[in-house]
């Protein structure tokens, strides 16, 4: 996770880190930064970046009172999120 996050540009890499300070503060992140993902799974949500060379994505989970789950990040090529991504991350939720 952390190599991918290192690959990316400084801004994204920069609002990343800062999304994340928000997310251990507590903080509950709205659009353009964060979206809920309830409809895979409850609990899960993402994280939202785009400069230049891309769209980028974190999935992330939330365990209240316990921890924040970062799941997976890759590069978005196309409208929807890949079926192969969604399926990495909940097989990455039930081994919590």
């Amino acid at each position: 996770m952390l190599e991918f996050i290192g690959g990316l540009s400084r801004d994204v890499q920069e609002q990343f880190w800062d999304a994340l300070r928000l997310l251990e503060k507590g903080e509950i992140l709205a659009m353009p930064t964060s979206r809920m993902l309830s409809s895979i799974h409850p609990g899960l949500n993402e994280l939202r970046f785009k400069d230049s060379a891309g769209i980028y994505r974190v999935f992330y989970y939330v365990r209240v009172k316990d921890a924040i789950y970062l799941l997976h990040a890759f590069q978005k090529k196309t409208q929807e999120t890949p079926l192969k991504e969604t399926k990495l991350v909940i097989r990455r939720i039930k081994e919590i």
